[in-house]
């Protein structure tokens, strides 16, 4: 899996962010909140070959159904996809 986009994750007052960096700033304007399981996902995502990958390593840790984290997991890689951070 490939980020296109370079973004930093950033906690700022208990809160986690997406901070575009780099080229990433000229075309965002601003931060991107993230729940605690997307900020898991991210972290992730550059050794992650497969969206199973990441499947695997969310219900390693988080008591969630194979089901739920598979369909969260598609809406949230779609969500960077469909922003251009992704491919």
């Amino acid at each position: 899996m490939k980020l296109k986009l370079e973004m930093i994750k950033r906690d700022i007052a208990g809160e986690t962010y997406l901070v575009p960096i780099g080229e990433a700033a000229h075309s965002y304007n601003g931060l991107f909140a993230l729940t605690e399981v997307a900020g898991f996902i991210w972290d992730r995502i550059p050794d992650a070959v497969s969206e199973s990958d990441l499947v695997n390593a969310v219900l390693e840790v988080y008591e969630v159904d194979r089901a739920t984290a598979e369909k969260d997991i598609k809406e949230f890689l779609g969500k960077l996809r469909e922003m251009g951070i992704m491919e």
